[in-house]
């Protein structure tokens, strides 16, 4: 028992010890200012009105289906309010609260339509809610200059590393993703490479099989060994410098939005904790921080604390490991696909056509999506086995029919996964309208008959977890 005490008391010291406050503080400045620009983005592409309030159906998460868009001018409003509370978090003004808000505000958005998922949209809501528990409004900030009592050079060192593990985790977890037969093929890196030629300097070598190799085996080396890098001193630099090309890369090859400028942010936080401060001294005498002789008092309950953050970060391990618990391969099945941090890793093209049977009268609609779903929607559906339930559901209820016996729904649903032949993806058979929507494993779905695509991937747009037409 003494020596458990020992080793609690010991974490207790390391996880509570001061560590200087200024990356913490360049990093909620950097987040503020990204969400600020994503959420103009917003306004200047009418992606508001396009994704939330032009659509007449909307696809739901299971457990927030009650989650629905505000009336009239509110999803503006909503978005308006937005990137003023993401101007207070880099403002440090109000931050708590500020913080609170805009993670509460993100996630409803993020909620609203799995159409709109994406992966950089869950991490901005899992860096937004940890936001709330950093201090980093301790230095450089409005309420520092209001509320005097509160600034501090220094924050607790588990502040620093919680955000560190999230990020390591998104890293570790897109190259265990990375690990799969088609990825080290080549697929379907050799498709997206094909069509992006003009990239500057080095894209006439986009075609040769050496550079597709050399690409799709490259980033998953990053992936997997980008945090281990960073995190010892004599990699750190190099490291990191790899790291922002990688995201530079990605946002001149893949229109991702945020996510590169995110990625450098965060990452950034790997660094020395007073790599700002040291920064700015190159340019003025600005005055030295010696953590050493800095204290921070441990809180009341310092064992509570680093339980929470303990079970917060075992989630997030398990979450991406999910898709273990289902047959079948998760890039064909799609189940345990969604939080798992699988990005740009799959090029799907799906066509879905839907029928509508009356048993009653024998007769048969047949459904194009496209003419009840927006464009974005129906691009996404067609290859998710759980939008496809849920658009199978819609119909049946929103169809019009007379008799006692309830409409039949099928789908002939053709799925191209990284240049392979189109196969079926479920039994033309089932009546989906039936079949209930669970978290469980869908017994209507049917097998991926090619191991590994038998031709090359098709020259064309590839269509990602990370990347919509527009994004």
């Amino acid at each position: 028992m003494a020596g458990n005490q020992s080793f609690l008391t010991r974490l207790q010291l390391r996880a509570f010890a001061p560590v200087d406050i200024a990356s913490l503080v360049f990093f909620r400045i950097a987040f503020g200012l990204l969400m600020t620009w994503e959420v103009s983005r917003y306004f200047e592409y009418h992606w508001i009105s396009r994704y939330w309030i032009e659509p007449e159906f909307f696809f739901k998460y299971c457990g927030f289906s009650w989650v629905q868009p505000w009336p009239g001018q509110g999803m503006y409003i909503h978005w308006l309010v937005l990137g003023l509370l993401a101007l207070f978090v880099a403002a440090g003004f109000l931050y708590r609260l500020s913080a609170v808000l805009f993670f509460l505000g993100f996630t409803y958005c993020f909620l609203l339509d799995q159409a709109t998922y994406l992966n950089h949209f869950y991490l901005v809501c899992l860096l937004s809610f940890l936001l709330i528990f950093v201090p980093a409004n301790r230095a450089v900030s409005v309420d520092g200059w209001f509320w005097p009592r509160i600034r501090s050079c220094v924050a607790p060192a588990w502040t620093l590393w919680l955000l560190r593990t999230q990020l390591a985790i998104v890293y570790l977890f897109g190259g265990i993703a990375k690990l799969s037969p088609d990825w080290l093929h080549g697929e379907p890196m050799r498709a997206w490479m094909a069509v992006r030629s003009d990239f500057p300097l080095i894209g006439h070598y986009f075609t040769e099989e050496w550079a597709v190799y050399a690409a799709s085996y490259g980033s998953l080396l990053l992936d997997l060994l980008i945090a281990p890098a960073l995190l010892w001193r004599r990699t750190r630099l190099p490291a990191f410098g790899v790291a922002v090309l990688f995201h530079l890369s990605n946002a001149r090859l893949f229109s991702i939005g945020v996510f590169p400028w995110l990625g450098i942010a965060a990452t950034t936080l790997f660094l020395s904790p007073s790599w700002p401060r040291k920064l700015l001294s190159i340019f003025r005498r600005s005055k030295s921080v010696s953590v050493t002789d800095s204290e921070l008092s441990l809180p009341r309950h310092p064992t509570l604390i680093l339980g929470l953050v303990s079970i917060y970060l075992i989630v997030q391990i398990l979450v991406p490991l999910r898709h273990l618990l289902y047959p079948g391969r998760v890039d064909w099945t799609y189940e345990g696909h969604r939080f798992s941090w699988r990005m740009k890793l799959i090029d799907r093209d799906a066509r879905a056509q839907f029928y509508v049977i009356n048993p009653n009268s024998g007769e048969t609609l047949e459904v194009d999506p496209s003419s009840v779903l927006a464009e974005h929607q129906v691009l996404k559906m067609a290859s998710r086995p759980d939008m496809i339930l849920q658009f199978a559901h819609y119909l049946a209820k929103k169809i019009p029919f007379y008799g006692t016996k309830p409409l039949r729904v099928e789908a002939r649903v053709l799925v191209s996964l990284n240049g392979r032949n189109p196969q079926l993806l479920l039994d033309q058979n089932v009546d989906l309208a039936a079949q209930p929507r669970t978290l469980g494993h869908s017994s209507w779905l049917l097998p991926m008959n090619e191991p590994l695509p038998t031709r090359p991937a098709p020259n064309k747009a590839a269509e990602t977890d990370e990347v919509n037409s527009d994004q």
